[in-house]
């Protein structure tokens, strides 16, 4: 399994950083089957988080009908007011001032939506958002009727584009695989290498790290729970 992990600007390091490395580790104990790079929508470029400057590598530049799996991080910086519109603010450097909802919504005027678009297109794609990608894919329009998850700040702006938001830790909607808070991330990347390449991989990698996975995992299976 190949993965593309999506550096845009403001990008949330814990976001890219924890499953880039449970991943990399999956990759090592399983003998090369799971290989990692760092993309962007642009090409090969140093990108800038929105963590007090801290940059990344994008290598390569994403390619969205690759199979394998695609993962998309949120942002981070200021925990905007109400009066923050997604997609609000013209393009230019990320700083301490530019808070969440701007940083995730100026992915929308980049190539990125397209090309996110075109990976859920692919039937050997499977996308995962962490906390706030899972917004970028909503506020793009790709995520209606689907179900999924993000940080809990922001599961009314799922609601809000016609997605069913489960409050879960993480949520698996088949090529669609979500996580909520930064380090859900953790949960996420372990939950796929047992899905993608086996429980053993996934459970020794989860030694390594000392870090034990939180919560169940959600899948539209078994019967309907009744209320309490």
């Amino acid at each position: 399994m190949h993965a593309q992990i999506i550096l845009f600007d403001g990008f949330d390091p814990l976001d890219v950083v924890a499953p880039y490395e449970v991943l990399t580790a999956g990759g090592t104990a399983s003998g090369g089957a799971v290989t990692v790079e760092l993309v962007s929508a642009e090409g090969p470029r140093e990108v800038v988080s929105g963590t007090g400057g801290l940059a990344l590598r994008a290598t390569a530049a994403l390619v969205p009908d690759r199979p394998g799996l695609i993962v998309i991080p949120g942002a981070s910086g200021r925990v905007g007011d109400h009066a923050d519109t997604p997609g609000a603010g013209a393009p230019g450097p990320t700083g301490a001032d530019e808070s969440i909802p701007v940083l995730l919504g100026r992915t929308l005027n980049t190539r990125l939506p397209a090309l996110l678009k075109e990976a859920m297109d692919h039937p050997e794609v499977v996308v995962a958002g962490v906390c706030g990608g899972s917004l970028v894919l909503a506020m793009a329009g790709l995520l209606a009727g689907r179900r999924a998850t993000t940080h809990h700040m922001g599961l009314d702006t799922l609601d809000a584009t016609g997605v069913h938001a489960v409050r879960a830790r993480v949520v698996d909607d088949g090529d669609l695989v979500t996580g909520a808070g930064v380090t859900s991330g953790l949960d996420l990347a372990l939950y796929l290498l047992e899905r993608e390449v086996g429980p053993r991989i996934a459970h020794a990698v989860e030694e390594l790290f000392a870090h034990e996975r939180r919560g169940t995992v959600w899948r539209a299976e078994g019967p309907e729970p009744a209320p309490f």
